[in-house]
């Protein structure tokens, strides 16, 4: 079922859309949840709260935005972004301001559970689905790979400045430094560019085949029971597991290797770089290849990197080379879904389905550090947990050249009026 072929003549707005979106990710994602690791430890000092307390507060952020993913992908196929992401940006900058005053760690959870929720509202979820809405399938890869790649730079910009905040400011002052750029970009980027995309010219056969709120039903769920839709809901839960425990426990693993706490730190930071390298890379394989022939290629190397760190991390070469291998595939999920998705089951409910997906994913995403947190401490050590990510990397790499089959049958027809 291929994407609608009348948006090409929109095609000028709709860049315009793809720079906003680009700029207000990049935002969003780094005041949101970037700036959490600079904040989390002045926060638990000021809390009189544990590192690890202050540390779950997040956890239960991420897990607030995966349940409303559902909701969310519902909204976004019958009304569009343009309200849904105001009211987010303007409901996150009003909790950023909340988050500078509080006293307790109830009160910190409190808070991160709206901004989990706005989360939703407001980033790469509903970003790719107002973009997919915009642009046919030649397009709509460059589209995506641009907001991508200025937005994996988030923690690049976001870090350092909040550290700078903090050390000036103090956490309190920084988070309300934070709020007036979050609502200042964010706010009129989303009400003023951000739309739905023109209808097509209605004629007596596109009003017979236009969407209606039961089409729209009956696809997710033919899309949700198709065995092809189930394998790579499979994949990605156990890649995002992957990436997000590698994330958590690299830099206790290379500490532990016997590498200072600073190369840990910085080395573990090429993670954000790489992921828009991984990016690049499947946007220029993808011309002459199938996605998902790229992208398994890309996590058995990540497997192999995972599973070889053990071995190499013993020197700073080493262990930098194994972290390149396991970056490439970094960001690579996040461009490779909404293509899979999109190319199979169409523009029609694409948020919907998109967000039954991102519903799992997002729950692994949380849960896997902390279900890992007990390995280093066993008798594998970090070599059993690079062993698991190893293995995760591989089941993902499995699920994307899986010979379910590829051809998507769509709804069952209505049945014909007596």
């Amino acid at each position: 079922m291929s994407a609608d072929p009348t948006v090409g003549g929109h095609r000028v707005h709709g860049w315009r859309i793809v720079a906003a979106l680009a700029v207000t990710q990049t935002v969003g994602y780094g005041t949101l949840y970037y700036a959490y690791a600079v904040l989390l430890r002045p926060m638990a000092t000021a809390l009189d709260a544990s590192t690890t307390a202050v540390t779950g507060a997040l956890t239960a952020s991420v897990l607030s935005g995966a349940l409303m993913a559902v909701p969310v992908g519902r909204w976004l196929d019958r009304r569009g972004g343009r309200a849904l992401m105001t009211v987010g940006s303007l409901s996150a900058t009003t909790l950023l301001l909340a988050w500078s005053r509080i006293d307790t760690l109830g009160q910190l959870y409190a808070v991160m559970i709206g901004i989990g929720v706005t989360g939703a509202m407001v980033l790469y979820d509903p970003a790719f689905a107002v973009i997919v809405t915009w642009f046919d399938a030649d397009q709509r890869g460059t589209a995506l790979l641009a907001v991508t790649i200025v937005a994996g730079f988030a923690s690049t910009i976001f870090l350092p400045l909040t550290g700078v905040l903090v050390a000036n400011l103090g956490w309190r002052g920084a988070l309300l430094v934070l709020a007036a750029i979050h609502g200042l970009v964010t706010v009129p980027l989303h009400a003023l560019v951000v739309r739905r995309r023109p209808a097509a010219p209605r004629t007596p056969a596109a009003s017979v085949a236009a969407p209606d709120p039961a089409r729209r039903r009956a696809l997710v769920r033919a899309a949700t029971r198709d065995a092809r839709f189930r394998v790579l809901v499979v994949a990605f839960v156990a890649h995002g597991a992957a990436t997000s425990t590698m994330t958590v426990h690299l830099v206790g693993f290379l500490v532990s290797r016997g590498h200072p706490a600073t190369f840990a730190a910085t080395a573990a930071g090429l993670l954000g770089i790489l992921s828009v390298t991984g990016r690049l890379v499947l946007t220029g394989a993808r011309r002459r290849l199938r996605v998902t022939t790229v992208v398994a290629v890309i996590f058995a190397i990540q497997a192999t990197a995972a599973l070889a760190l053990p071995w190499l991390a013993g020197t700073r070469a080493g262990a930098v080379v194994g972290i390149v291998g396991f970056g490439l595939g970094f960001g690579v999920a996040s461009l490779a879904t909404p293509a899979l998705l999109a190319d199979r089951y169409g523009t029609t409910a694409y948020a919907s389905i998109a967000g039954r997906m991102a519903a799992s994913v997002t729950v692994a995403k949380a849960a896997a550090p902390l279900g890992a947190a007990a390995v280093p401490h066993s008798a594998g050590g970090y070599r059993l947990l690079l062993g698991m990510v190893a293995g995760c990397c591989a089941i993902a790499a499995a699920g994307m050249l899986s010979r379910v089959d590829r051809r998507f049958p769509g709804p069952a027809p209505a049945p014909s009026p007596p």
